[in-house]
């Protein structure tokens, strides 16, 4: 019998709701999505970094377009729940906002994202005011909410990422985006284990910690501990994956040897995960 994307939205709603934190597993790619399904993961994201980098790009560079169409092709490879990294909405204006979050679930997707920052049209002031930045997620829900199949939305506050280190102005924005009806809340960039249980105590939704923000990262038991839901893994599997492929071929070029073919997964292995 075919998974439904209401089944999809009830199984992903439902991580959220379990009494553990869950690891949710970025993709890159329809392959890379087969293989962290076959691993055991219970839901697939999406990364701005990663689906860049599948494009030849670097972050905050592709549009709507790609970006829909790549987790098109995520959603297409799995099972599995999937959310997407949508960046700060595709839009100028939250009708511009909530459009994309209709076309989001049109492309079979049950969760997003949405950042309170544009650094890449914004380079001179990235973060939103708080008020137009909330206006935003609410328009995202408003959007969700009409769907007909539960889309858990995850509103994100960037201000440890782009020099705001007010850890009490991150409690601020994620409480208004949590008033404005998001599901999920999330502040990257947070410096250490106090900084999180601080969040996860101020807020009543599921908290998302993000790994891959190198010396910012902690156990999923620590985490778990400090009351953080949800795990996210940002380009983290991306990068590690893109290591191998250029210190193999560091390895050709610089020694002309083929070491890494010995310590290269089985062609067997790596098959055993895809369809066909």
């Amino acid at each position: 019998m075919a998974v439904t994307q209401l089944d999809k939205g009830n199984s992903f709603r439902a991580l959220h709701q379990g009494t553990r934190a869950f690891v949710i597993a970025n993709a890159w790619d329809a392959g890379s999505a087969r293989v962290l399904a076959g691993l055991g993961f219970a839901a697939i994201a999406t990364s701005s970094y990663a689906t860049a980098g599948a494009y030849g790009t670097r972050d905050g560079r592709i549009t709507r377009d790609q970006v829909l169409a790549h987790a098109r092709a995520i959603v297409d490879a799995t099972d599995l729940p999937v959310s997407a990294d949508l960046e700060s909405g595709f839009g100028a204006t939250a009708n511009d906002v909530a459009e994309t979050y209709r076309h989001a679930a049109a492309v079979g997707l049950v969760g997003a994202t949405i950042e309170d920052a544009t650094p890449t049209s914004r380079k001179d002031k990235p973060l939103f005011d708080i008020g137009e930045a909330t206006e935003r997620v609410a328009a995202a829900v408003a959007a969700t909410r009409k769907l007909g199949f539960p889309f858990m939305l995850t509103a994100r506050a960037e201000g440890f990422r782009y020099g705001n280190t007010d850890l009490d102005d991150a409690i601020k924005r994620l409480q208004a985006y949590e008033k404005a009806g998001a599901d999920v809340l999330m502040a990257p960039g947070l410096p250490d284990l106090a900084s999180v249980k601080a969040v996860c105590a101020a807020i009543a939704k599921p908290f998302n910690f993000m790994v891959g923000i190198p010396g910012k990262s902690f156990t999923v038991a620590e985490l778990e501990a400090a009351g953080v839901r949800r795990i996210s893994l940002a380009g983290s599997l991306y990068r590690a994956a893109m290591g191998g492929l250029v210190a193999a071929a560091r390895e050709l070029k610089d020694k002309g040897t083929f070491g890494y073919v010995d310590t290269s997964l089985p062609s067997a292995e790596l098959a055993g995960f895809m369809r066909g």
